[in-house]
């Protein structure tokens, strides 16, 4: 029997598991991924990495807009007749009029530890909540968010300075070598789904670009894992002089002040509870700098208070 996949997907966290797919010879008939958008500066128009990376090793590509009450998708996918879907990171919810087509049903590869963190932003919560521990689930989509059954988990430790492009690239790879075994199963009906217990279930709404706004009342460890957890995109901010600076890295620090106030000429800054040492910093519309070269050129000095 030849095996028909198609892989939803758009994120990098989509690539090594698509790639892993791909080299270890498991036939992908098709890729969905998001349509290309356009850049923020200019008219360009950016594919997604999915599209990307599957363009160059020739596999067939559709960029619908959405899947929901799209007849031309339905038929293509009724008239292929694939035997399994599997969704990563793909940015679209799959319709309910589609679930019953693949012969073994849509498979999703989620960034946690199901049921918690459901939802659009399980990595960047996780860090930005001080969760120790992480993980993949690998689950059956139904019609509601992240609440099919679970067939697979596998937990990860978080480092303490870890920040949400680690973290990603490190659950991505863990997923794209736990995928081929979990396929074969299913084909072999080796696979049990259990149900998820809703009751401990917690959600992992979308970032928003204001929310990387830093709050100097909060406590040093809140601060470093909004820092981390907003890492690289949208990033934690603070607003001087009507400039936004992003800080991409930053360790805690033992001085003690007013929340805001910089207490040391290495840009060290106190918080409710504890201080950070700022060690990379953007100031906005200018390159990332390490901070001892953004303080050869700063006003922003000892003395002041940034909150």
């Amino acid at each position: 029997m030849r095996k028909k996949i198609v892989f939803m997907g758009t994120s990098n966290f989509a690539v090594p598991i698509l790639k892993s797919l791909y080299q270890n010879g498991y036939p992908i008939s098709v890729v969905y991924t998001q349509p290309p958008k356009k850049s923020n500066r200019g008219q360009k128009f950016n594919k997604s990495p999915i599209n990307l990376f599957s363009e160059n090793i020739s596999l067939d590509v559709r960029t619908p807009q959405s899947l929901k009450n799209n007849n031309e998708e339905e038929t293509y996918l009724k008239e292929l007749k694939p035997d399994i879907i599997l969704v990563v990171s793909y940015g679209q919810i799959i319709p309910k009029n589609l679930l019953n087509i693949p012969k073994y049903g849509f498979l999703n590869v989620h960034a946690s530890l199901l049921p918690k963190w459901r939802g659009a932003a399980p990595i960047q919560r996780s860090i930005m909540n001080l969760d120790k521990e992480t993980g993949i689930s690998i689950m059956k989509i139904n019609e509601d968010l992240d609440e099919g059954p679970v067939c697979n988990q596998y937990s990860l430790n978080i480092p303490e300075k870890m920040n949400a492009e680690e973290l990603s690239e490190k659950l991505s790879l863990i997923a794209s070598e736990k995928i081929l075994d979990i396929l074969d199963n299913i084909y072999d009906g080796n696979v049990e789904f259990k149900d998820q217990d809703h009751s401990k279930a917690s959600y992992a709404k979308k970032i928003q670009k204001l929310e990387g706004k830093i709050d100097w009342n909060e406590n040093a460890d809140k601060i470093i894992g909004k820092i981390n957890g907003l890492y690289p995109y949208p990033g934690a901010f603070f607003s001087f002089n009507g400039e936004r600076y992003k800080i991409l890295k930053a360790d805690k620090s033992s001085t003690t002040g007013k929340p805001g106030d910089i207490v040391s000429e290495n840009f060290e800054v106190c918080c409710g509870e504890g201080s950070i040492k700022v060690l990379s910093i953007q100031r906005e519309g200018k390159r990332v700098q390490q901070i001892n070269e953004f303080l050869l050129g700063t006003q922003i000095k000892k003395g002041f208070n940034i909150a």
